[in-house]
Formats: C-alpha cells, structure tokens, sequence
C-alpha cells in the first residue's frame, strides 16, 4: 500500500553572489545586477514556489536590503533571509526585522547563520570559538525574542548586554517571524533546538538525513519542544532521467582538477563547518564518487560551498527521491539550479505536477497568524497603535 504524501514546501533561491550555467568557468556568468534577481523573484512568485532563500556572506549583496527591495516587486512570495548574530546588536535586528516583515505585510522568514568561515566572521567583528559562537547566540536571540515579543528587553549576559533596548514598531506576524536554522555540530543542534521553528539540512543521502532528524527531534523532545525539518539541495530536472544526466556532466564540463584541488583545500582550511565537511565527505574532491546516492549527485560540491548536492533525474524520479526524504521528516524544500532563472521553470513546470503541488495549494514554510499585529503599549512603542493586516 502506497503512502500518501502531502505537497512538499518548495522554496527556491536568489543568487546574489552571481549566476551561471556552468560551475568554475567565467563562460555565461551573469552578474547579480538587480533586474536579474528580480526577474528571479517573480518567477517564483508567478510558478508557486512560497518563498525564496537570500544567502549571507561578504559575496553576497546584503540579504535584508535586497529582500525589502524585491518584496515591493512581488506579491505572495516569502524571504528567508539571514540573521547572522554578532555583525549587529539584537536591537538593531530587531528594528530591521519588524520594518522588512511590516514592509513585505507579513512575508519575512528568518534564517538563523551563526556558522562559517573563521576569516571572514573576524572580518566582521566575530572572533569566538566555534562552541562559543552558539553560546553567544543563545544570549542574542534571548533579547531577540524578547523585543519582538514585548518591545522592551534588559539583558546583562556574557557577550550580550542591553540597557532597556527598545523597540518601536512591532513586527505583521505574532510574536515574531518563524525562526530557520541549518547546523550539524552538537554545539549547533543543542543551540536551534531551544528557539527555532524549523531545522534544515543540506541534501545528504535520505538514511543520513533521517539519522539527523531522529536526532534533532529527539533533542528538542528533551526541551520540550517540537520543530519541523527542512532541506536544501539543487536540482537538475528533465523530461528524462537521460537528460538530467547530461545538464549535470554539462555543468561541470568547463571544471579543471586544479580549480577543484583549490576549491577542496579552501573549505578544509577556511571552515570550522561541521555540516561542510560532512558534504566534502560525501565525494572527497573525486568526479568519480559523484553520485553518493541513488540521484544525488555531489558534483556542486566540487567548487560550492555550503549546499553541495543535487537531485538529478525526470520529475518522477526526482519526485521518487524526494518521498524518501518526505518519509524521513522533511516537510520544506529549499532549492536551486543553474541558472537559477531557467531552472525555476523547469523545476515548477515539470517536478511540481508531480509532487501535487499547485499555486493554490502551495503553502508557508510556518504555519503563521498573518490576520494580527501585536500592538506594543504605552509611551514610544504608540500605545494606541491598532492595525489590522491580511495574509
């Protein structure tokens, strides 16, 4: 007997580092100018993907500034945009998070980035210890919470420390928007469990992935909590399996052993990730070993930081591959493909039909109150501030 399984949560992703159709070659790269990227946003908006993820990193063009830009360009489509603690003080985030969620009406997604290149975290200010980044977190995020919560915090912690911090305007959504976070250290799963809304993973083999989600669940049961599980993989969809072949060998085809030498040894040197070597792991820099499970392919993790698998077939197969992860816990998808604009077609036009997934019946990655809007009261916060918002 068949299971039945519920249309899957597609996201999808905004390059702002830059775009191409193929990995370590300068031939058809597309520069992250803003038209392209909001041709990219409104393709999704238009297809039915529920919201887009805006990476963080000094390659990166700012992922709040560029989400409030490309929310007044779109209607319906989310922005999972990252939160990295230590470039800014909660307070600061807190302002930036309630304008971009009142500006979009309810739209934002957090993103929660506490992990990445030692060298350049100090380029930013943040010099602690892998563990101890987590810790200092933890105090971040409690007045965070607490200001989007009640508009005012006090604090006097290790790291953090805010003398009647203040928050004037609050956020569409109550009490904050939904909390994502992605980290495999035991550092990183004890921190997310305490305070996140949904857990993500980079696309590891689906016995991988399980062995993770039975973990994390089992980690927020103990606090008491419950959280969902998303995870972010490319794709590489055709109308045959065939085809998605050839596009992945296409995709590395301009790929030299010396870039992926350089490559490798950067992400060994550079990161204390304990996800980014779990996904160098998984190929060991050989094309080869690219195929670590049926469909997934590691050839992304050659050259790409971070999210370094794909799922490589026709939409049934693909569909078939993503069941699996379905039945191991996932519930969210957060995607790519190169380039990004095209794939999204593909991806929507060929793999949505088959995961049941419509414009009607796609869904928010959080189950959200966007019909309310906490009103703060008394003195700066406008204690007579009433505002009704919709979806």
């Amino acid at each position: 007997m068949s299971i039945k399984h519920d249309p899957i949560n597609f996201l999808w992703f905004i390059p702002t580092s830059g775009d191409g159709a193929y990995l370590g070659s300068n031939d058809l790269n597309r520069a992250p100018d803003f038209d392209y990227l909001t041709q990219i946003a409104q393709a999704a908006d238009r297809l039915g993907y529920s919201g887009v993820l805006l990476p963080t990193g000094v390659s990166c063009e700012e992922s709040f500034v560029t989400a409030a830009a490309l929310a007044t360009k779109t209607e319906k489509l989310q922005f999972l945009v990252a939160i990295r603690p230590g470039t800014a003080s909660p307070a600061y985030y807190a302002r930036l998070t309630t304008t971009l969620d009142r500006i979009s009406n309810g739209r934002l997604l957090l993103n929660i980035v506490v992990g990445g290149s030692p060298g350049e975290l100090a380029g930013d200010g943040i010099t602690l210890a892998h563990d101890e980044r987590y810790a200092h977190a933890d105090e971040f995020f409690t007045v965070f919470e607490e200001l989007l919560e009640k508009g005012v915090a006090s604090y006097d912690g290790k790291y953090i420390k805010a003398t009647n911090a203040r928050l004037g305007f609050p956020s569409v959504q109550n009490p904050r928007p939904p909390l994502y976070f992605g980290g495999s250290s035991d550092a990183g799963i004890d921190f997310s469990v305490g305070r996140v809304d949904k857990y993500l993973t980079w696309g590891e083999p689906p016995a991988q992935v399980a062995e993770k989600v039975q973990k994390v669940r089992a980690a927020a049961a103990h606090k008491g909590r419950e959280v969902s599980f998303g995870i972010r993989l490319h794709f590489i969809v055709r109308e045959t399996d065939e085809e998605a072949w050839a596009a992945a060998d296409r995709l590395i085809s301009k790929l030299d052993d010396e870039t992926i030498r350089e490559a490798q040894q950067r992400f060994v040197n550079e990161s204390d990730s304990v996800g980014q070597k779990r996904m160098a792991a998984l190929h060991g820099g050989r094309r080869d070993k690219l195929e670590v499970s049926p469909n997934l392919w590691a050839g992304v993790g050659l050259v790409r930081a971070g999210a370094g698998t794909a799922l490589v077939g026709s939409p049934k197969t693909v569909a078939a591959r993503l069941r699996e992860y379905q039945d191991a816990g996932i519930d969210t998808v957060i995607g790519s493909g190169y380039p990004h604009l095209e794939e999204a077609y593909r991806v929507a036009e060929l793999l949505f039909p088959e995961l049941g997934i419509t414009r009607k019946e796609q869904r928010h990655g959080f189950d959200s109150d966007f019909g309310k809007r906490q009103v703060f009261g008394g003195g700066s916060h406008g204690g007579n501030l009433k505002v009704v918002s919709g979806s």
